[in-house]
């Protein structure tokens, strides 16, 4: 099966509430490979340029100051339909809508404040890489598990 990469974000909520470790614990028991990872403070032009597509939305302004206001954690992880596997394990955007069992079915309160984004297609997911990782940023190596995933 073809691997492909996804954007992981951890927004201010989850690192505020110490949720960074518990979070990339069920990504990597799920079987994603995490290639690259860092904590950063999301500079405006950046949260800008990665939520380009809510400019103009009553909303932008609100989240551009949320996603701006703590660290958070960005990573990319690999997967066979990396995109689809990360879309489902962190649930529906409104956490009132997520499943239980779900990152954000368990975790998030508020869809202003959610406490995960992640790509929802492979060329969102190739424009939001590029916002946060060069390409000498990625890892390569083999999990212990990979033949059994």
């Amino acid at each position: 099966m073809t691997s492909e990469k996804t954007l992981v974000l951890l927004k201010p909520s989850a690192v505020i509430r110490g949720l960074i470790g518990h979070i990339v614990d069920r990504i990597e028991r799920k079987g994603l490979k995490i290639v690259a990872m860092k904590m950063i403070m999301i500079s405006t032009e950046k949260a800008e340029c990665m939520y380009s597509i809510h400019k103009g939305k009553p909303f932008f302004k609100q989240l551009i100051k949320y996603i701006c206001s703590a660290p958070v954690v960005v990573m990319v992880v690999e997967a066979g339909q990396a995109v689809k596997i990360m879309r489902k394990l962190i649930g529906f955007t409104d956490p009132i809508e997520a499943i239980p069992g779900t990152i954000r079915g368990d975790l998030a309160f508020s869809t202003t404040k959610n406490i995960i984004h992640t790509s929802d297609s492979m060329e969102n997911s190739k424009k939001e890489i590029e916002i946060f990782f060069t390409a000498d940023e990625f890892l390569e190596y083999r999990r212990s598990d990979e033949s059994w995933l």
